[in-house]
């Protein structure tokens, strides 16, 4: 992804959020909420074009399915490749209309066909068109029927699809686990932070001044208190480490790539730092 000058508006939206939180809720319990607001204001445009950029994707391997479709059809009835491209480029392929039309034009102006679908599959950018088209132009040079090769790499694109489809199925119920499981996990640490450990200060602090009431003393003092740890640090990366790494793991398993774990591990650290500090009135 590149940077967008529209990516400015959420940056600068965000930057004026955070300083209106600054004068009005500085040292107040909705002082860190809305700063975890003002950071998800300035990714949320990136990442809504991720998404677009993805859908996007996905539609451009389904027409490109029709397309090659089309093309094989118009080989099989004699019609020649040049002409059966220009022909199936006067019909409507959703986005990847506009790479078809750029094809047919320099099929038109006599391009060799190898290089004007090298130039296709590398302007649409996406993975699976430019190992089919790689796979096609080969098979040619080789000197294959070029319409059994167009059904093919038709019928082993629609197996890959088929199998992630099955894949994305079966692993939804543990995408849904994982989710529920990572919220259970803060409200665990909420709920120990929040009331159990105050309650057992509270006793340890009542047991201290009874043992040094009795005259009981130097199990307290000062050396005790710097040997403290501060469980509301070591619990909050717990959380962070947790929400990476269940990101990830979801990610990996649902779509296959780490891009997308990244995605699910930011929603799922915005998430747990929005809840934390929206119950605590701050990170620790």
């Amino acid at each position: 992804m590149k940077f967008k000058a529209k990516y400015w508006i959420g940056i600068i939206l965000a930057l004026a959020l955070f300083v209106v939180d600054y004068y009005l809720f500085f040292g107040k319990r909705w002082f860190y909420p809305l700063i975890i607001v003002c950071v998800t204001i300035a990714w949320i445009m990136p990442w809504n074009d991720f998404f677009k950029e993805s859908r996007r994707q996905k539609e451009i391997e389904t027409k490109f399915l029709e397309f090659v479709r089309t093309i094989s059809s118009d080989v099989r009835s004699g019609i020649p490749i040049s002409k059966s491209v220009l022909h199936a480029a006067d019909k409507d392929f959703g986005s990847l209309t506009p790479y078809t039309k750029k094809l047919a034009s320099q099929v038109a102006m006599g391009i060799p066909f190898h290089k004007s679908f090298n130039t296709f599959s590398n302007d649409t950018g996406n993975k699976m068109i430019k190992t089919s088209i790689s796979i096609i132009l080969e098979a040619e040079k080789s000197g294959g029927n070029i319409a059994d090769i167009l059904d093919s790499v038709t019928e082993s694109v629609l197996n890959v699809n088929k199998l992630k489809q099955e894949r994305k199925a079966s692993v939804f119920s543990q995408i849904v686990q994982g989710y529920i499981v990572f919220f259970i996990f803060i409200g665990i640490m909420l709920v120990l932070q929040l009331w159990l450990f105050p309650k057992l200060g509270n006793i340890s602090g009542g047991v201290t001044q009874g043992l040094q009431s009795a005259g009981i003393g130097g199990l307290g003092g000062a050396k005790g208190e710097a040997g403290l740890v501060n469980l509301d640090m070591i619990f909050l990366g717990l959380i962070i480490i947790q929400g990476f790494f269940a990101g990830i793991m979801i990610g990996k398993f649902s779509e296959g790539t780490f891009k997308q774990g990244l995605l699910h591990s930011l929603v799922l650290i915005t998430c747990a730092l929005l809840i934390i500090t929206t119950a605590k009135g701050g990170l620790i």
